[in-house]
């Protein structure tokens, strides 16, 4: 057989239809090799045989004895039943247990006067040693032999427990494994010799069988420091091959030029960068001077000054001759940042218009929404290389638009751009244009390397001078109201000393949303969290919010609302408004999330806190403390005080770094959705590799993938590596990493 295609064997023609069809359904199990790479979660420990009267508590057992006696008592009214069975083996006597469904195999199996084994963990209860659901295995006690041999199989194994679902558990999981077992030898091992007897790893083949039947607890560390390795090295070399890749690619060098734009904008600059802003806008100047595509990824904290490194590194390319783009995810933040941009440039932003600099550029902003007029003139100015800056949504991706010279690509909050949008974008160059990725989600190391690994990264994390402190605090709304109460009268307090509030809520709340009326019905489309009664109240809403506290608690103060249904000359207006300082509170959906900046705002409400991410909270608390003031954030929660979601407002409140709460937020979700199963649909290729974890493997293998694929960049003579590459990069995959 094929070395490979014993791997690609449809499950059904070893297994049997039905329980192929459940793997697939249920497990997204199709292949053998799909089984062969279905680890077990954990092992549960069979003790080697023990005497009775030796027993250790807490501790894995195996005995062998006679049932002495087996008796039902009923509890609970008669509700519940209970199974115990006292066994014996002449040195000392042991109670099992059995409760509920668990009792009617055992209640016909375990007859006073049958011999068998059990296992299970020492316990006590009521002064008594027992082992509640212990598994056993009778033995036939006319034949000495079958029994010896019984023994030696049962006792001191290691049994895999799988992941399982409701229609296949775990023990026929491990039968169907036990049927594909064979074809681990045919494993294509995708180290390179010198690689894997440097670092003394076990062979791919004997790595899965330790993996599956692991006779020691050694065998299982075995398996799995040689399964991560080749999860880490295999992701990494394709990361590597795209970093390759992109040093051959030609791009036009856009080197800094004296006495031009980003001179003239530094001396009118009113503060000092800091040093962090220095040292990476000197990393990404360097790129820039370079003949291949710069591919960098800029993440720093919210407010730590990354649009300011972005528009210096535009102002760089304007100056040598090319054009830049900043591509935004929203048309409040497309205008957000055009505003932001142009007042810091001032009489710069105005170049060929009365009154401009002669050094100057003209920025210009293109969103779906402008008028016909402005948009052709916005085109034009493209066109014509007029336009030294363009800020836009995705409406710069049509194929109307056209640049004279596009040289550098800004894309803020990666994660919200489709490969097809930044590559249509990236197309519009004469050569690859330069690419600077931002986001204001911190990223942990190990994650931005692995999920990131073709970018180089940079990372912000000192606030610039004048950034305020914020004080975050929960509000538990349900035990305790008064705390809600307060919390609106610290609004009312900040708004008293001159400044502004945000209240933000999860959801719009009019009818087209709730496609219900007013009833709310279609709200509980939203699937809750794991730690959400399913049956609770629709998220609340900011038109109910908003009217709410316009008759109650914030009468007399100017409440306006914002959010992403309104037309967006509305949303405009609003924006201008809050920001001129003419709005007291606003009332809005996360569509302030990222790049709003309004100094004056101090105070902040997240209502409902518990219905977002973590990473989501610390996004929007960025929004205050922005000036001189400092900041304070309210988390308003009904969740339980014991619950989950709690925990995660605690954490949100106790720290202000968001390396450290991305850390907390990753722990809480699934790999995959790190790794592109939430944003592309491909299944996470990580099965034993945890990116927060293992941080030492993902470095080495980083390292090695890079020396390989500097020697070898077709991997010609890694015929396995590439076999295993090939397999693992299908289309989708490639195009989730080419998001990067």
């Amino acid at each position: 057989m094929d070395r490979v295609s014993s791997f690609d064997e449809p499950l059904k023609k070893l297994l049997g239809g039905a329980t192929a069809k459940v793997m697939a359904e249920h497990l997204d199990l199709h292949t053998v090799g799909d089984l062969l790479h279905h680890y077990p979660r954990r092992y549960e420990e069979r003790g080697k045989l023990t005497a009775l009267a030796d027993l250790p508590l807490e501790e894995h057992v195996t005995v062998l004895a006679q049932v002495a006696d087996a008796r039902i008592l009923m509890f609970n009214n008669g509700r519940g039943k209970r199974l115990e069975v006292t066994l014996t083996d002449g040195s000392g006597r042991l109670q099992l247990v059995f409760f509920g469904h668990g009792v009617h195999k055992p209640h016909k199996e375990l007859l006073p006067g049958r011999q068998a084994m059990f296992a299970g963990k020492v316990s006590v209860f009521n002064r008594k040693m027992q082992l509640a659901h212990p598994t056993y295995q009778l033995l036939d006690a006319s034949d000495a032999d079958e029994a010896t041999e019984a023994v030696d199989a049962f006792a001191g194994r290691l049994l895999p427990i799988y992941p399982a679902c409701k229609q296949l558990d775990s023990w026929r999981i491990a039968k169907a494994v036990d049927a594909v077992l064979p074809s681990a030898r045919d494993a294509v091992d995708p180290l390179p010799a010198s690689l894997r007897e440097g670092r003394g790893f076990t062979s791919l083949p004997e790595a899965l069988l330790k993996a599956h039947r692991p006779q020691t607890k050694a065998d299982v560390e075995d398996a799995r420091a040689r399964l991560k390795w080749d999860e880490a090295f295999v992701l990494q070399v394709a990361l590597a091959r795209r970093r390759y890749a992109d040093t051959q690619l030609p791009a036009v060098a856009r080197r800094p030029v004296a006495d031009g734009l980003l001179d003239a904008f530094d001396v009118k600059l009113p503060f000092t960068l800091t040093e962090g802003q220095e040292k990476v806008s000197k990393e990404i100047f360097d790129d820039l001077a370079t003949e291949h595509p710069m591919h960098r990824l800029l993440q720093g904290e919210v407010g730590s000054g990354k649009t300011m490194v972005a528009l210096r590194a535009m102002l760089t390319v304007v100056d040598a001759g090319g054009q830049a783009a900043m591509l935004a995810p929203t048309e409040v933040l497309a205008q957000q940042h055009h505003r932001s941009i142009t007042e810091m440039m001032g009489e710069l932003a105005e170049g060929g218009m009365l009154g401009g600099s002669d050094r100057g550029t003209k920025v210009v902003l293109l969103t779906g929404s402008m008028g016909m007029a402005a948009r052709r003139q916005a085109l034009l100015d493209l066109v014509t290389g007029e336009a030294g800056i363009v800020i836009g949504t995705h409406a710069l991706i049509e194929d109307k638009v056209q640049f004279h010279d596009l040289g550098l690509v800004v894309v803020d909050e990666q994660h919200r751009f489709g490969v097809e949008q930044r590559d249509a974008l990236r197309s519009k160059g004469k050569q690859p244009p330069h690419l600077l990725v931002m986001t204001a989600t911190p990223i942990p190391r190990t994650v931005a390397m692995t999920v990131f690994g073709d970018l180089e990264t940079s990372v912000l994390d000192q606030l610039p001078a004048g950034r305020s402190p914020i004080a975050s605090h929960v509000v538990p709304a349900k035990d305790k109201p008064h705390f809600l109460s307060r919390a609106w009268e610290r609004v009312r307090e900040e708004v008293e000393k001159g400044h502004q509030a945000y209240v933000v809520c999860p959801r719009i709340g009019d009818d087209a949303e709730e496609g219900e009326g007013k009833s709310g019905k279609k709200a509980k489309a939203k699937k809750p969290a794991a730690d959400e009664d399913p049956e609770k109240r629709p998220p609340l809403a900011v038109l109910e919010i908003a009217d709410e506290l316009r008759k109650g608690a914030l009468a007399g103060l100017g409440v306006e609302v914002l959010h992403g249904r309104m037309h967006p000359d509305e949303k405009d207006d609003v924006m201008r408004r809050f920001a001129a300082g003419d709005v007291d509170v606003l009332v809005a959906t996360t569509v302030i999330e990222v790049g709003v900046n309004v100094p004056n705002a101090t105070a902040m409400v997240i209502m409902d806190a518990d219905r977002f991410g973590v990473s989501q909270l610390h996004q929007l608390r960025g929004r205050v403390g922005r000036g001189s003031a400092p900041g304070l954030c309210l988390l308003v929660s009904e969740a339980h005080e014991a619950s989950p979601a709690r925990a995660r407002l605690s954490a949100v409140a106790a720290t202000l770094d968001g390396f450290e709460l991305s850390r907390i937020d990753l722990e809480q979700r699934r790999e995959g959705d790190v790794l592109g199963q939430a944003q592309s649909g491909v299944r996470s290729s990580l099965r034993m590799l945890t990116v927060i974890d293992d941080e030492e493997v993902i470095v080495a293998a980083r390292e090695e993938a890079a020396r390989i694929v500097a020697a070898d960049p077709e991997l010609e003579h890694l015929p396995e590596l590439r076999t295993v590459l090939a397999a693992l990069l299908d289309k989708d995959r490639e195009e989730y990493l080419d998001k990067g």
